[in-house]
């Protein structure tokens, strides 16, 4: 099996390649990964999604290819270029809420319904606020992490953070969890029932 290998892009995926290259933003969510986060998000029909870091909007371009017609999106980012930019790409969705805000802030003040699945791409949430964070997440919900496998771009003593966050969620008795030693380094969490 070639995992290298994916089918069926969304059609809005070399456009978002290309602005990347474009802007010179290198950041952007690995294939593999967001080719997970669009079979999770298939797996939920009428559900309520997050993302924390939308960047360029790359992952968030194959979880909208994902989403059935019920379900919504947040995707929160602290960059009013890289909104405006998404903004521009998936306007005119109704599913999706941008929203241009720091995630620590928006964490903590978030009051809505709770998500189904929680992708957790920026510091806040993954780093910051998982606590918080993880009080949002209905049972049953996923929470997923990205790049937990050593990084090019990681600032020093950067693996502490990491290693940290792999301890906390491993202390959590609410979760179910998976690390997959796959794409950039994956941790895949389900919320119990209480």
């Amino acid at each position: 099996m070639d995992d290298h290998l994916i089918q069926d892009k969304p059609a809005l995926w070399p456009t978002v390649q290309k602005k990347c290259r474009e802007i010179g933003f290198d950041m952007p969510a690995d294939e593999k990964t967001s080719s997970l986060l669009r079979t999770l998000v298939t797996s939920k029909t009428s559900s309520n999604f997050l993302e924390l870091g939308t960047g360029i909007g790359a992952s968030l371009c194959w979880m909208i290819d994902g989403m059935d017609s019920k379900s919504r999106l947040t995707s929160v980012d602290n960059d009013p270029d890289l909104i405006e930019i998404v903004q521009g790409f998936f306007g005119n969705d109704p599913r999706l809420s941008l929203v241009c805000q720091d995630g620590a802030q928006w964490i903590e003040e978030y009051r809505g319904p709770g998500f189904d699945l929680i992708f957790a791409d920026a510091w806040p949430g993954k780093y910051s606020q998982v606590e918080s964070l993880l009080e949002k997440l209905n049972p049953g919900g996923l929470y997923l992490v990205d790049d937990m496998d050593p990084q090019a771009n990681w600032p020093a003593g950067h693996n502490e953070h990491a290693n940290d966050l792999i301890t906390f969620l491993d202390s959590r008795k609410d979760l179910v969890i998976t690390k997959l030693n796959w794409s950039t380094g994956l941790i895949m969490a389900t919320k119990q029932p209480a």
